[in-house]
């Protein structure tokens, strides 16, 4: 992140402009055109090591891998992430590593089955030598981050009850857990 001052004021005022000019009550929208993320395409640096941590620690299946038709000598694959989602990677060998900025992604979340399910998952990363934040409470989730072995950070949600419309991007201020993770 910068070290430039940012105006908040201006940045409420811009956002609650937005608000008001683009965002509908939920019965007011029209439905979306999409049917859901088919895949998120990532990048590798190691493949193997990145199947043995989606599919050996994270238990998410390995689906397909062939070469990339775009590259040749790269490989593109995919890991099922459950309800016909998948989460998909390219590794470009020789590549330099990417770089935080406007335009790069910031984080992946992906929910899991419950708190229970999230607190065996953070212990099962930490015993693997992975650094997994606390878990923070979000009110309507609760969530651990940490980073994949390409430094991808990586979050685990759980819903602690349903979501409502004033709940959507609701918090203004960063978790402490999540700048803190977002330093390393």
């Amino acid at each position: 992140m910068s070290d430039t001052a940012i105006d908040l004021a201006a940045v409420e005022a811009t956002r609650a402009a937005i608000r008001e000019r683009y965002l509908r009550p939920a019965g007011e929208r029209p439905p979306s055109s999409a049917r859901g993320v088919h895949h998120i395409a990532l990048l590798s640096s190691d493949v193997e090591r990145t199947v043995r941590f989606y599919q050996e620690l994270l238990e998410f299946p390995l689906t397909e891998i062939f070469e990339n038709r775009d590259y040749q000598g790269s490989n593109h694959f995919f890991f099922d992430i459950g309800h016909g989602n998948l989460l998909a990677f390219f590794d470009f060998p020789g590549a330099p590593a990417g770089r935080s900025g406007a335009g790069a992604m910031h984080h992946v979340a992906f929910s899991v089955d419950g708190v229970d399910e999230l607190r065996r998952l953070a212990q099962e990363l930490e015993e693997k030598g992975v650094a997994v934040s606390p878990v923070v409470d979000h009110d309507f989730i609760k969530s651990i981050y940490f980073r994949d072995p390409d430094g991808i950070l990586l979050e685990a949600a759980a819903y602690t009850r349903a979501l409502g419309e004033a709940d959507v991007l609701a918090d203004p201020d960063p978790v402490p857990a999540l700048r803190d993770l977002m330093r390393r």
